[in-house]
C-alpha cells in the first residue's frame, strides 16, 4: 500500500531528517512507529501526507508516486487518509456533531449521509451520548475519541495516528488504542506513532524503531526496544 523507496529527506540547515530509508507497509497492517525526539517519525508521517517532498528517492501509495500528483488532485488524494493528532484539533464553537460533520461536507458529502453516518461513527467510538456537546463539556479522552471519529467518517484506506494517546491518562490510553485496533480491524489501514512502551506492548503488532533518521528495527511483534 505504502512504499518508500531509498528516500532521503536533508533540510536546507543541512540536517538529515531521513536517511536512505526504504519501508513497505501492506494494506491493512497496524503498524507502529517508535523514536526518539529528531528520529525521523514525523518527516516520515509528512511524506505519506504530501507534506514533505523527499530530497531523494520515492513515496508511493499504491501505485502512484505521492509528489507527482496534480496540485488539483491533492485534495481527492488527501481524503484516502485521516489523521489523528495528540491535540485533538476540534473545533472550539461547534458540537461534536458539527466538527465531524465538517469533515463531511469538505468531502462534498451530502445531508443525508451526513445524518446517517455521524451517529453510526460516535457509536462506534461509544460516544453517542454526547454528539450535542461543545469540545470544553469533554475530557481528553472524549475530545480523542471525537477527533478518531472525525477521522474514520469518509472511510479513509489509511488512519495516521500521530501520538494519539500523548496528552491522556493510562485508561483513556488504553480506550483509544482499542478503538484503533477495532479500526483496524474492520480493514483500515493503520500507522501509530508513539512513546508510549505500554501502547507497543499492547498493540502486539509490527513495529518500526527509528533512529536519527534510519530504521534500525523491524518488528513483526510488538516490541519497544528503545
Amino acid at each position: 500500500m505504502i512504499r518508500f523507496e531509498k528516500v532521503s529527506k536533508v533540510y536546507s540547515d543541512d540536517s538529515v531528517a531521513l536517511d536512505d530509508v526504504t519501508l513497505h507497509i501492506d494494506a491493512k497492517e497496524f503498524v507502529s512507529i517508535v523514536g526518539h525526539s529528531g528520529a525521523g517519525k514525523t518527516t516520515l508521517i509528512k511524506m505519506v501526507l504530501a507534506e514533505e517532498k523527499p530530497t531523494k528517492g520515492r513515496v508511493v501509495f499504491e501505485s502512484t508516486d505521492i509528489n507527482k500528483i496534480q496540485r488539483k488532485k491533492m485534495p481527492d488524494y488527501r481524503r484516502r487518509i485521516g489523521t489523528v493528532f495528540q491535540d485533538f484539533r476540534l473545533i472550539p464553537n461547534k458540537t461534536v456533531f458539527e466538527n465531524i460533520s465538517f469533515a463531511m461536507e469538505a468531502a462534498g458529502r451530502s445531508d443525508e449521509e451526513i445524518a446517517s453516518d455521524v451517529p453510526h461513527v460516535l457509536d462506534l467510538v461509544d460516544l453517542g451520548r454526547k454528539i450535542w456537546n461543545f469540545p470544553h463539556e469533554l475530557s481528553g479522552g472524549e475530545k480523542q475519541r471525537v477527533a478518531i471519529a472525525r477521522a474514520i467518517v469518509n472511510q479513509p484506506d489509511l488512519i495516521i495516528a500521530d501520538e494519539p494517546t500523548g496528552n491522556l491518562d493510562p485508561v483513556n490510553t488504553y480506550e483509544i488504542v482499542q478503538i484503533l485496533k477495532k479500526i483496524n480491524d474492520l480493514g483500515t489501514t493503520v500507522i501509530l506513532t508513539t512513546h508510549n512502551k505500554g501502547v507497543i506492548e499492547s498493540i502486539g503488532r509490527r513495529v518500526i524503531t527509528m533512529e536519527k533518521g534510519k530504521i534500525v528495527r523491524d518488528d513483526k511483534e510488538g516490541r519497544y526496544a528503545l
